[in-house]
């Protein structure tokens, strides 16, 4: 049983078969490897360098085996493969089974022989696994409404502080940048989540922890014993606005040391207003007067990043923690792109924040129910089925109960208005909640979040990882090798220089979140690392080969050598590929912000600034007007 990649001249076989008693047929592939080496890094002794991981997965695909497990003793990686579906992968470590015997139960129970030939078919793990994949749509659509349930909070959070200061704060700055500025706070945020959990920046040392670190930050608010003292208390904000600048100026301090990132997504001087500062001023320049944001609200900003709220059977939710570790890029961006048809208007007249079918949350002008309501009850039944998506049943009868849910949740949200009380109340059991558990209610003069008026007719769609891998492979190949489109396979032989590959430029015309883009650097860089191998060993060691040309040191007027850790190399490789090869245009500029920020998650570096990214916004670039 083997399966031979290619373009990469290697065969893979498995050390150990695992085979169905009833049919004979391979249930599981084994394959283990020396204890230094990790699962997740490249093998460097290998003529295709690729990870266990990824040599599995490959191996896999090539046998049409569902199943293999890749150990070096002491971790112990699941990979399972369907085809046409992402790639499933479950990590144990055994160093830690003493201390947490739940996860050695997890390991039993998955890899016993009881759950691969003692149980029904639905019940074995591939059926298990492939029922886990089909909620990956579900846990993207979830989270995407918590973002966009926490961008509202935040938005209208921002309002009311400037309206406690007469208009001062928001002066020249209209209601879609405000949105745009709370999107780029939550962009901020999942950045941070995801290079924390990678590693990339310095969750973990004592000081980052306790006063910059993200990813503690919830749980550290969640130890004050009454979540409504977080609504008088406003640090936390303020942490927040110091991690984003140590980001982008970087750190260097006897007891902290952190590189400056540089980059637009984390410029304090992008939203000034975030800081309490006016427009034109310089972060470096002018003292911040951070806005006294609640820590109550930066919680619930936290929750919709770090905690998704799942259906579970019989009914009710459960919050499960959410691992940006094992997110994909697709899926964070794919997150953000349902945003991109939203906006934030101020309210003419008291508007209502209605629940919509699947999620799909409305809002509607009170005086607009009040009118449909004075014609019958048929016509505002009818008007509410086409705003909200809801049955005509459903909505008659929360029409006709008399009593709203929760009488003085209502009674604060309309600040003591009796009359504004009243009319609202009999529309009570139509109204959504807001993170606070609150019912949405816009008075006249505040800003809101809602679907913006230029929103995109074919609506945004999570595309896989799978699907973009295909498109990529099948797209640059021609591009990467000689010969393709005469039909020459792809094969180390046929593979062009880095020069050549680094000259290519690759552009996508409606880049979205940037799916296509992050594939295509993936793809490119893998194919630059190649390059380079094999002219090291054109070269035969002969002296350091330089960035990005491969050529002798001293034949090269490159002052940059090629680094000998593989994982530097590819690093590297994605950063080179990110800032000379790749493209992207949008009608919305803050879909180019979104590519740029998954192009960003797929080449960080621990030590690196940002790569400048090629991106456009097509309306400015065309002189459209959106």
């Amino acid at each position: 049983m083997e399966s031979t990649v290619a373009e990469h001249g290697e065969t893979l076989r498995p050390q150990w078969v695992v085979k169905r008693a009833e049919d004979e047929r391979a249930a599981l592939l084994v394959v283990s490897y020396p204890a230094p080496q990790d699962l997740d890094r490249t093998v460097n002794s290998a003529r295709w360098q690729a990870s266990p991981a990824t040599r599995m997965l490959a191996l896999l695909q090539g046998t049409g085996v569902p199943l293999g497990l890749v150990t070096n003793g002491s971790h112990w990686m699941l990979v399972a493969s369907r085809p046409g579906e992402p790639a499933t992968y479950v990590t144990w470590d055994a160093a830690l089974w003493s201390e947490e015997p739940l996860t050695l139960r997890a390991f039993s129970s998955l890899m016993g022989a009881m759950r691969l030939f003692g149980v029904a078919e639905r019940d074995r793990l591939p059926a298990l696994l492939a029922e886990s994949a089909q909620n990956q749509q579900e846990v993207t659509d979830q989270l995407g409404l918590q973002v966009r349930k926490a961008v509202e909070v935040l938005v209208q959070a921002v309002d009311r502080i400037n309206a406690d200061r007469n208009g001062q704060l928001l002066t020249g700055v209209g209601e879609k940048e405000l949105y745009q500025a709370a999107l780029t706070v939550m962009m901020r945020l999942v950045f941070v989540l995801s290079a924390e959990e990678r590693g990339l920046l310095l969750l973990g040392d004592p000081l980052w922890n306790r006063h910059y670190a993200v990813s503690t930050l919830r749980d550290q608010l969640r130890e004050v014993p009454d979540e409504n003292l977080l609504a008088y208390r406003h640090d936390a904000w303020s942490r927040l606005l110091s991690t984003f600048r140590a980001i982008h100026a970087g750190v260097e301090h006897d007891q902290m040391r952190l590189p400056a990132y540089d980059g637009a997504l984390f410029d304090p001087d992008r939203f000034p207003f975030l800081e309490g500062r006016q427009s034109g001023t310089h972060w470096q320049e002018v003292p911040a007067q951070p806005l006294p944001v609640s820590n109550r609200t930066v919680l619930h900003l936290l929750e919709a990043l770090q905690f998704l709220q799942m259906r579970i059977p019989g009914g009710g939710v459960e919050p499960r923690r959410l691992s940006f570790r094992a997110l994909d890029i697709e899926q964070i961006g794919h997150v953000y792109e349902g945003l991109l048809d939203h906006t934030a208007r101020r309210a003419t007249s008291t508007v209502l924040g209605l629940r919509g079918s699947g999620g799909d949350d409305v809002e509607v002008e009170l005086s607009t129910l009040e009118a449909k309501a004075a014609e019958s009850e048929q016509a505002l039944v009818a008007y509410l089925k086409e705003r909200t998506g809801r049955t005509p049943a459903a909505l008659r009868s929360d029409l006709r109960r008399e009593e709203p849910p929760n009488a003085l949740a209502l009674q604060a949200v309309c600040a003591g208005h009796d009359g504004l009380y009243n009319r609202i109340a009999r529309f009570a059991h139509l109204l959504r909640d807001d993170s606070s558990g609150q019912p949405v209610v816009i008075h006249t003069g505040s800003v809101y979040v809602t679907k913006g008026s230029d929103r995109r007719s074919t609506g945004t769609h999570y595309t896989p990882r799978t699907l973009t891998e295909e498109v990529v492979k099948t797209t640059l190949d021609p591009l990467l090798y000689t010969g393709v489109s005469q039909g020459i396979e792809p094969s180390p032989e046929t593979l062009k220089t880095p020069t050549e590959i680094l000259a290519l430029k690759v552009c996508d015309p409606a880049c979205g979140s940037g799916a296509f883009l992050v594939q295509a650097c993936r793809y490119m860089a893998e194919r630059v690392v190649e390059g380079w191998a094999k002219a090291e060993a054109e070269s035969g060691g002969s002296g350091p080969l330089t960035v990005p040309e491969a050529l002798p040191a001293g034949a090269s007027h490159s002052q940059q050598l090629l680094p000998p850790e593989p994982e530097e190399r590819l690093a590297l490789a994605r950063r080179l590929v990110a800032e000379r090869c790749l493209y992207g245009v949008d009608f919305n500029p803050m879909a180019v912000e979104m590519a740029k920020l998954s192009l960003w998650l797929v080449t960080l570096h621990k030590h690196r600034p940002f790569p400048y990214m090629n991106g456009e916004d097509l309306n400015s670039q065309l002189g459209a007007t959106p």
